[in-house]
């Protein structure tokens, strides 16, 4: 089930990117500092990191993960356009390949919280189907590498629907759904 959850989000995500137009193309997501170009690129590494890439990577970020994610997404917008990054996104859709140390739903939760970041900062409307929400979410709750936990201590959920706790059990802030002057999280969680 997760296979096809992740194959038609991938495919979901490629088609907003490919649907924006080149002043949406350079604004900011949700993701601080990182442009559609920057966001496009990262979404490419969870089928293409090996563990040489990790290690590499790790070692020149000083083994600091998400600048090493930083690092790694803005070398890879530089390097391909964004008709390419969203080929290989797409191309990738059903491949159950992921990066090291990944679950199997990692991937998604990937998509599903990257598709927000995308689309919010825009005011674009974007549904999160509930069902892969309720998966992803029950998975960050659970998972350390998320900091679900550390946002919520005692396990203690505020009545809100699973995409939204998705995001910010993943550190994002919910803003309004159509604002255009939406401006950044104050950190990135990669």
């Amino acid at each position: 089930m997760i296979m096809k959850w992740l194959e038609a989000e991938r495919l979901s995500v490629a088609d907003l990117l490919e649907d924006l137009t080149d002043a949406e193309w350079q604004r900011e997501t949700l993701c601080t500092g990182w442009t559609m170009q920057e966001m496009a690129a990262h979404l490419t590494t969870s089928t293409r990191t090996g563990w040489g890439d990790v290690l590499v990577g790790a070692f020149r970020a000083r083994f600091d993960w998400n600048r090493m994610e930083d690092l790694k997404a803005r070398s890879l917008a530089a390097r391909f356009t964004r008709s390419e990054l969203i080929a290989q996104i797409r191309s990738s859709a059903a491949s159950p390949k992921r990066a090291p140390m990944a679950s199997p739903i990692d991937p998604l939760v990937d998509f599903l919280v990257h598709g927000q970041d995308i689309a919010r900062p825009l005011g674009r409307a974007r549904e999160m189907p509930l069902e892969p929400a309720q998966a992803a979410l029950d998975h960050v709750m659970k998972s350390p590498f998320w900091g679900a936990r550390k946002r919520f201590p005692d396990g203690v959920l505020p009545a809100l629907p699973a995409p939204d706790l998705l995001m910010l059990a993943t550190g994002r802030v919910l803003s309004p759904p159509v604002d255009n002057t939406v401006g950044n999280s104050n950190t990135r969680s990669i």
